[in-house]
């Protein structure tokens, strides 16, 4: 049996890092304004999108330590280290998403059935000021990696943000000029549909790694094909894919080989192989003879 792994490059860990505590910081100080405001505005849309909002740098919150968490080292009781916790801020993240989106579309349902009046430009200025934090904000990570799902995760709470101010402000210069106050609610419902179409997806991903699942971008058919296909192969059973993070993927499986064994090249070439193919991390592979007692207690069930 052999083990086999390629570590994360960690290189943009500062830059990720800044790139947290910019959001964090700016869109703190930016909810604080907005719901001070928003209050003064007589705007429920304005805010409840301060409490949206507000729900994201909770959010960001986690994903920030999720993601320094994953640069902690292994211990003898957490021997992969603590990667799994950015798969579990995935899912809060979405989860969050969907709650805070809920919630709006409640106010909006709400207010369509009650309008009230707002200060316009008031509105104005806050959702566009809200704009600008909230997409530059995103911009930082989106320069970072979108295949980790955490990273993910916190640009789509702050492209969800962006969206929303931006409907707040369009909404408020229609009403400046139309006076039609039902235009806040309806444009409410149509960005909760609008976050919720493209939080499915990560929410979705994620609920799938908690439980391991065998990773989106990975086909498991065609990795099994590509053991078999390994000189000296007959067989293989006990393969499990399943993701150690949301930037690292591990791999074990037997492989029933009668007639020969593997080197300690062999191993590491499988596991570059894996590695560039599938962009599997860790590797374990046991290899057996596939004859009388010996075979795997497991085989009748992998």
């Amino acid at each position: 049996m052999a083990h086999t792994h390629s570590h994360h490059d960690f290189s943009t860990q500062d830059k990720i890092n800044l790139s947290f505590a910019i959001a964090v910081g700016a869109n703190f100080l930016f909810t604080l304004v907005e719901g001070g405001y928003a209050i003064f505005a007589h705007s429920m849309s304005l805010l409840a999108d301060a409490g949206h909002n507000l729900g994201d740098v909770f959010g960001l919150g986690l994903a920030w330590g999720a993601n320094w968490l994953m640069t902690k080292p292994a211990k003898e009781r957490y021997s992969y280290g603590y990667r799994r916790s950015s798969v579990l801020s995935a899912f809060l993240n979405s989860f969050l998403l969907v709650a805070t989106s809920s919630i709006i579309a409640y106010e909006s349902i709400v207010k369509l059935i009650n309008p009230s009046n707002i200060h316009e430009i008031v509105v104005i200025v806050v959702a566009a000021i809200g704009i600008l934090v909230n997409g530059a904000t995103a911009f930082l990570f989106s320069k970072n990696d979108q295949h980790d799902l955490n990273i993910k995760g916190a640009f789509l709470h702050l492209l969800a943000d962006a969206l929303l101010s931006l409907g707040v402000l369009l909404t408020a210069v229609a009403i400046h000029f139309t006076g039609w106050q039902r235009l806040d609610p309806l444009i409410g419902l149509v960005i909760v549909a609008v976050i919720l179409w493209g939080t499915w997806d990560l929410l979705r991903q994620s609920l799938g790694l908690l439980l391991d699942a065998v990773p989106k971008h990975i086909e498991p058919e065609k990795v099994s094909a590509y053991l078999r296909s390994l000189a000296g192969v007959t067989a293989i059973h006990d393969l499990h894919i399943w993701g150690l993070s949301t930037r690292e993927v591990a791999l074990t499986a037997h492989l029933i080989m009668p007639e020969t064994h593997l080197s300690d090249d062999d191993f590491h070439h499988i596991s570059h192989e894996l590695l560039d193919q599938f962009e599997i991390h860790h590797v374990t592979l046991q290899v057996e003879k596939g004859s009388g007692e010996a075979n795997c207690v497991q085989e009748g069930r992998c």
